[in-house]
C-alpha cells in the first residue's frame, strides 16, 4: 500500500493540492482520503471519532494530518484551516463529508433531532465554507465538495429531517458557487445512493428499484470526488454529480417490469 501511494503521489492527479475533509475517520470519508493522497494530495482529516482518525492518518503517512473537528464548532473549524495551512502550507480543496442521519414519523419527529440534523449536515457546511473561505481563495483555483444524497433529488418518507438538510446543502452549493466563480473557488455537490458505509450499517436495503440492484462502495464515491478535487472538473460548479447505480433514473424492470406495463398498456 505504501509503494502505490508513493508512486501515485509522484504523478497524482492532485498533485501539491491540500484538502480538509471532515467525517474523515471512517466511510466514504476515509476512502476520499485515501484516494487524495494515492493521487498526490496532503490532507487534513476531521473527525470527533479520534482514535479512528489518528489512525487513518498513521496508515497514510506524513501527507495525512488529523484534527478533532465537530463541524458545529466554529473553533475547531479555525484550528483545522490554521493545521492545513501551517503543516502544508496553503488550502485548495475543502470536502464537506460529515453528516448524521436520524428516522422517524413526522408524529414522532422530535424538534432536537431536527435540530441536531440540521446543525451537521448544513450549518457543520456553512462553517466550513465561510472559515475556510480566505484561504481557499488564497489557494485558488479551489474546489468546495459538499457530500449531499440522493435524498437532496427527492424526498423519502420517514426522512423528513436528513431529506431536507440535503436539499438545503445542495442549495448552499449553488449559492457559493454563484458567489465564488469570480475568486475562482468552485462549488458542486455530490448526491450519492445508499453506499456501504457504517452510518446505514445494519440497516436493510433493498435496491431492486435501483438499475443497478446493489448499494455503491466508498472507493467509487472517492473516483468522483477526486475528479471535482482535480484540475480536470475545472469548468464545473454549481452543479450536482450524482452517483447512484441509476436510482434517480427512475424505476428499474425489476419493480415495474415490461410484461406489467404492458398490462397497463392494454388496460388503458
Amino acid at each position: 500500500m505504501t509503494n502505490e501511494i508513493t508512486a501515485g503521489r509522484r504523478e497524482g492527479r492532485l498533485r501539491g493540492k491540500v484538502a480538509i475533509i471532515t467525517g474523515g475517520a471512517r466511510g466514504m470519508g476515509a476512502a476520499h482520503a485515501r484516494a487524495m493522497v494515492g493521487e498526490g494530495a496532503s490532507v487534513v482529516l476531521g473527525d470527533v471519532l479520534d482514535h479512528e482518525g489518528r489512525e487513518i492518518a498513521d496508515r497514510l503517512g506524513p501527507a495525512a494530518t488529523y484534527v478533532h473537528l465537530d463541524v458545529t464548532d466554529r473553533g475547531d473549524w479555525a484550528s483545522a484551516v490554521a493545521t492545513a495551512i501551517d503543516t502544508y502550507g496553503h488550502l485548495d480543496v475543502l470536502v464537506n463529508n460529515a453528516g448524521i442521519v436520524n428516522f422517524g414519523a413526522l408524529e414522532d419527529y422530535t424538534q432536537d433531532e431536527w435540530n441536531d440534523i440540521m446543525a451537521v449536515n448544513v450549518t457543520g457546511a456553512f462553517n466550513g465554507i465561510s472559515i475556510a473561505l480566505h484561504a481557499l481563495k488564497a489557494g485558488a483555483p479551489s474546489s468546495i465538495i459538499n457530500i449531499s444524497s440522493t435524498a437532496g433529488l427527492k424526498g423519502y418518507s420517514g426522512l423528513a429531517g436528513y431529506t431536507t438538510s440535503k436539499f438545503a446543502l445542495r442549495g448552499l452549493t449553488k449559492a457559493v458557487a454563484l458567489e465564488l466563480a469570480a475568486d475562482g473557488v468552485r462549488c458542486n455537490s455530490v448526491h450519492p445512493g445508499a453506499v456501504d458505509t457504517p452510518m446505514i450499517a445494519g440497516v436493510e436495503i433493498d435496491q431492486r428499484h435501483v438499475a443497478m440492484h446493489r448499494i455503491g462502495t466508498p472507493e467509487e464515491l472517492a473516483n468522483l470526488v477526486v475528479f471535482l478535487a482535480s484540475d480536470e472538473s475545472s469548468f464545473s460548479t454549481g452543479s450536482e454529480f450524482v452517483a447512484d447505480g441509476g436510482e434517480t433514473a427512475g424505476l428499474a424492470p425489476d419493480v415495474l417490469s415490461f410484461s406489467a406495463l404492458r398490462e397497463l398498456e392494454m388496460q388503458v
